[in-house]
């Protein structure tokens, strides 16, 4: 089983306790350990979110309704060269995160999803945790890794997740000890009340990956105005 179009938003939640997973649904409570989760390619959370049509299919990501910051995006293979899309991998439970250009090196917890429907997040601002689910690292369809930005007045797993660019590596280790290797093609932040949902969780025709915090904080109200999403495709 696949989310399909599932709705995983990241809800609003103040700098003291970092980012919680969710939106309208009430407060996302933290995930259990790996021992104690749901089964993996659970059903989809039960929210309902009102958001913008993408203009084109999932599997190009959509528009944003907003501009990514920073310098212009570097291209992930040389001038003139196409890179095409590999092929998919076997299921395997993902183990390990690494981004090197952000210094990311992390294990991963399991997360499913609460009683009331509503996606588990870590339970501290490490290690970050994947989805059971979605699909795993490297299987077809986009697989989900969440993170903290903030946790308990200390920078989270994800706190410079902002700073990756198109063409910077994500390899993650999978339980079969086997490597998914990942390379960005895009950072987007959404404002929360129009966050594309099925841009970012809707079925895809290739192997991918979407790391997730939160972003936009309001240093006013002390809260997380935005949603901060990494696209990322296989790239072996």
């Amino acid at each position: 089983m696949r989310t399909g179009a599932a709705v995983l938003l990241l809800a609003t939640a103040s700098a003291v306790t970092g980012c919680s997973i969710e939106s309208g649904t009430g407060p996302t409570q933290p995930g259990p350990t790996a021992a104690g989760v749901a089964s993996e390619r659970t059903a989809a959370p039960t929210t309902t979110v009102i958001t913008p049509t993408p203009r084109h299919a999932p599997a190009a990501g959509g528009p944003s309704p907003t501009h990514s910051s920073g310098p212009p995006a570097r291209p992930s293979t040389p001038p003139g060269q196409r890179r095409g899309p590999s092929a998919p991998m076997p299921k395997s439970a993902p183990i390990r995160v690494i981004i090197p250009a952000i210094g990311v090196d992390s294990g991963l917890v399991r997360l499913g999803l609460n009683r009331n429907g509503t996606l588990q997040v870590p339970r501290n601002g490490f290690p970050a945790g994947w989805f059971t689910g979605a699909p795993t690292p490297g299987e077809k369809g986009p697989a989900i890794i969440a993170g903290h930005v903030h946790w308990a007045g200390r920078a989270g797993v994800f706190a410079r997740l902002a700073r990756l660019e198109r063409g910077d590596t994500i390899t993650v280790t999978r339980q079969d000890r086997s490597t998914a290797l990942f390379r960005v093609s895009r950072v987007q932040q959404y404002p929360k009340a129009t966050f594309p949902s099925a841009a970012v969780y809707g079925d895809i025709d290739h192997p991918g990956l979407r790391l997730i915090t939160c972003g936009g904080l309001d240093t006013v109200s002390a809260k997380y105005e935005a949603n901060l999403v990494v696209f990322a495709d296989l790239s072996k």
